[in-house]
């Protein structure tokens, strides 16, 4: 009975978080459409310093005008994941109507709340609100850096007491919404020593427009489309273009002619030309079973079920459904997706594993379950601990933490166990073109610029070098106040280095054959994913010429960033062996037909 109950709960967490638009007590929760009068609700957010987006906490946590007592919104999955913590506001909002000036309330701040006020406005904290869905931001106050104190060297610290909020609708629905501090309305808090009378007001101005409902969002995607940036986009593409076409030259002439002269030779009949082909004697190596295969196949079938899921969020996002500040749906579509992919990864690690050995299929599903999660798990619990002794609302709460376990233990873990279950059952002998020899042979000392680190460093380099600027896009989106809209230039690029590694994978495997290596296996895994090693190192450079800084945020994004790249690593690899695989059938094929 208890395993039911389970079950139900988990599965109305799941209808709850797959709806990513959040649901708000409006006239109209659908549309959002009010008649003149109807009350708009207005839910604030969260307040942080604008240098550091995972430094993030409740709004009250300053000494706002607060109601009494505050009412916390329900989140779903993703706005908690997301750091979003929407409470209950004093504003008093009524569709269409306009107030010239309102209080809010009037407080008597003491040294201490005085004391909040001026760290805030000395760390640029800024503070965001959620009306009718839209979010809007605005500064908590302002350093004057001319006017001095008189009795301090310093700068003043001014606090806004005053917002207008001027709002523009069509119809009978909310379009944009915008927020203004206004200057000529603040308090000096320089100084903590004196308690201090604050009256906290605000104004709203109606305008009707023609905009349409459905574009309601284009205003947060205007940064993005700034000529200078899509001069950047189309920069990016061109150089990613261009270093694609120079290698897929290089590789027809210098590769593919090399390759051709090599069955030719094999093909002639003559001895002495067939000496020189010396790949050709690594047919009874070259198909030989992988080093620790569970191991093996566990990588492939993770980097199978990140590469799915990573094509299951470009589709979502072509169909409309994660767009910006959309609250929590880029979180809530990873852990749904992942959870959902990963018979994906139970059945490929599973028929691998099963091509080459018919018993150990159960240690490949297994590894293939914590090979990802189980070094994410750990990053993601120091972070989370962080966050808890910070205080910030990136900490997720206890209810969250077991809502994602249940997710785990009664979805993933048992699609996991499912497609590995399937893919012993449908399992397939290994077809390689030649037969294995009983003894492996023997590889013959390998130059420096012939071993695997420095493969590594040439295939990750180029690689990586294709992508670069479209990479410090996504960095200044994730970590800034960039809005990233145009997943079809991220598409592209992400295809464009799926090919640059493909390319680069059939290369470097051919050179190792033709040095007599034949394990190429693992090497094909690492030199495919050593892309992402470069991108890591790239996010600390991005890290060292920005402006955040403290241990909180420097933890949070390097722990992210290594959760991405290690994404990245598994994805990549596996493209690598897959193509390498193809091309070692084909040409050992081609040897032995002739």
């Amino acid at each position: 009975m208890s395993m039911s109950l389970l079950e139900f709960i988990t599965i109305l967490v799941l209808f709850d978080s797959l709806c990513f638009s959040p649901r708000l007590s409006t006239a109209s929760p659908l549309n959002h459409q009010y008649n003149v009068g109807d009350p708009v609700p207005l839910f604030v957010n969260k307040v942080g310093p604008l240098t550091n987006p995972s430094e993030t906490y409740q709004y009250y946590e300053l000494p706002f005008c607060r109601p009494d007592p505050v009412v916390q919104k329900k989140a779903t999955l993703g706005e908690v994941l997301n750091g979003d913590r929407l409470n209950g506001a004093l504003h008093v909002i009524k569709f269409r109507e306009e107030k010239p000036w309102e209080t809010l309330c009037e407080k008597k701040l003491k040294g201490a709340e005085v004391s909040l006020f001026r760290d805030a406005v000395r760390n640029d904290f800024y503070f965001q609100l959620y009306w009718d869905d839209l979010p809007v931001w605005g500064f908590v106050g302002k350093i004057d850096e001319q006017s001095w104190s008189l009795d301090k060297q310093g700068p003043k610290y001014f606090l806004f007491t005053h917002i207008q909020f001027d709002v523009s609708f069509n119809g009978n629905q909310i379009v944009e919404v915008s927020a203004f501090s206004d200057p000529n309305h603040v308090v000096d808090i320089t100084d903590d020593d004196v308690e201090l009378n604050v009256k906290f007001t605000y104004s709203i101005f109606w305008n009707e427009t023609s905009v349409p409902y459905g574009d309601r969002m284009n205003k947060y995607s205007r940064a993005s489309l700034l000529p200078i940036s899509q001069r950047i986009h189309w920069f990016s593409f061109f150089n990613s273009i261009a270093i694609i076409v120079l290698l897929m030259g290089l590789l027809s002439l210098l590769f593919m002619r090399r390759l051709k002269n090599d069955l030719r030779k094999c093909s002639g009949g003559d001895e002495e030309d067939e000496k020189e082909v010396v790949w050709k004697y690594l047919h009874g190596d070259v198909f030989r079973c992988p080093q620790n295969l569970p191991l093996f196949s566990a990588v492939l079938g993770v980097g199978t079920q990140l590469l799915t899921m990573f094509c299951c969020l470009f589709l979502l996002a072509f169909l409309g459904i994660l767009y910006p500040y959309n609250r929590g749906s880029l979180f809530t579509s990873i852990i749904l997706i992942y959870s959902l992919t990963s018979a994906v990864s139970g059945y490929v690690s599973a028929s691998f594993h099963c091509q080459f050995a018919e018993i150990g299929w159960e240690r490949s599903v297994i590894l293939s379950g914590i090979l990802y999660l189980g070094p994410s798990f750990v990053i993601i619990s120091i972070l989370n601990i962080i966050a808890i002794s910070n205080g910030t609302t990136a900490a997720l709460p206890i209810g969250t933490i077991i809502v994602i376990l249940l997710i785990y233990v009664f979805i993933s873990l048992p699609l996991l166990v499912f497609g590995g279950i399937i893919g012993h059952r449908f399992r397939s002998e290994f077809q390689a073109p030649c037969a294995t020899k009983r003894n492996p042979r023997e590889i013959p000392p390998l130059a420096w610029f012939r071993k695997l680190p420095c493969q590594m460093f040439i295939s990750g380099l180029l690689s990586f070098s294709a992508v670069v600027l479209e990479l410090h896009h996504l960095y200044a989106s994730m970590w800034g106040f960039k809005i990233f809209t145009l997943p079809s230039i991220l598409f592209i690029t992400f295809i464009i280095l799926i090919i640059l590694t493909a390319i680069l994978s059939v290369g470097l495997t051919y050179i190792q054959l033709s040095v007599e290596d034949h394990q190429w296996w693992w090497r094909s895994v690492f030199s495919g994913g050593s892309a992402a090693i470069f991108m890591f190192g790239y996010c600390i450079y991005f890290y060292a010429r920005s402006n955040m800084n403290g241990f909180l945020q420097l933890c949070f994004f390097v722990g992210y960033n290594a959760c991405i790249c290690y994404a990245f690593f598994l994805m990549l690899g596996v493209i690598s062996f897959r193509v390498s695989l193809i091309f070692v059938r084909r040409i050992y094929d081609a040897v032995k037909s002739e």
